[in-house]
């Protein structure tokens, strides 16, 4: 896709949860806005998925971190060997998140160590260890940092509401005259807000609450108090005039017969379109005119 397609799409890598599915890969979505591709978490299994979407790790502009619990930061290890092995150039693998990113990259690299090493005693134009180029932040625009404004992509982070995990984040993307919000882990926050506001496409993590109270665990039942519900995304989307509302990571994973109680929830506050996201799933985003 060049940048004279203009176009903002969103593909659901993964739209599952730290349950294993045999249906829905760990949590990542894939924005591509013109040539550019972004991808925003990397739980397990999303690098099989993302070449599902006809890509491979070599054609990722940057990964985008919205916080590192290990169910959103499980595939990055595979996402940075199989870029570099593939790599012709070896360039750094840009890397944004919130603070600790450095951390969580410096020590994935270290677990790496004996592998990179026996890469390059093997391969005679492997000539240098993988690379990440980290952008620790908040709150506020990203592209401006990494040029990315040349091209029209400008990317704006909020912080999100998800204790006692912090510090948390989640982007807003716009390119082409649109706009999308990939939400991670969150309540109801005015982060959230600010980042889903106008937003053509908003792809938010999401619980039901009728169903989690349903399951005999308490360290399920536990999961409700920072997370989004169905209905709290609903109203999250009314409120910021959205055009579609896309649920993600959703615990638990509802089967075809369920989903309609899941839309239900978000209809009662929202009007607009309401999506139960299946891997590979995509959407393109509408500009505003």
């Amino acid at each position: 896709m060049g940048d004279a397609d203009g176009r903002l799409e969103v593909t659901l890598l993964g739209t599952g949860s730290p349950l294993p599915h045999p249906d829905r890969a760990g949590p990542a979505t894939l924005v591509r806005a013109g040539a550019r591709s972004l991808m925003i978490d990397c739980g397990r299994g999303s690098l099989m998925r993302l070449a599902g979407a006809g890509l491979f790790p070599t054609s990722l502009s940057a990964v985008l971190l919205t916080h590192l619990h290990s169910d959103h930061v499980c595939d990055f290890n595979d996402v940075v060997t199989t870029r570099w092995v593939m790599s012709p150039h070896e360039s750094p693998l840009v890397v944004v998140g919130p603070p600790g990113t450095r951390g969580f990259v410096d020590a994935t690299l270290a677990m790496l160590a004996a592998d990179i090493g026996w890469r390059l005693a093997h391969h005679d134009d492997l000539t240098s260890p993988p690379s990440c180029e980290v952008v620790e932040v908040v709150d506020g625009e990203v592209g401006s940092q990494l040029g990315w404004r040349k091209t029209e992509l400008l990317v704006v982070v909020a912080p999100t509401s998800h204790r006692p995990v912090h510090p948390t984040i989640g982007f807003r993307i716009e390119y082409g005259g649109a706009a999308v919000a990939i939400i991670g882990d969150s309540l109801p926050c005015e982060g959230v807000d600010r980042l889903a506001d106008g937003a053509s496409i908003y792809v938010q993590t999401v619980v039901r609450e009728e169903d989690v109270r349903a399951i005999p665990s308490n360290r399920l039942q536990d999961i409700l108090d920072y997370h989004s519900t169905t209905t709290q995304a609903g109203a999250t989307a009314a409120r910021a005039g959205v055009g579609t509302l896309v649920m993600t990571h959703m615990v638990p994973a509802p089967d075809a017969a369920a989903q309609q109680r899941w839309i239900d929830d978000a209809r009662a506050e929202f009007s607009g379109r309401v999506v139960v996201g299946a891997d590979l799933d995509s959407f393109v985003a509408a500009t505003v005119s």
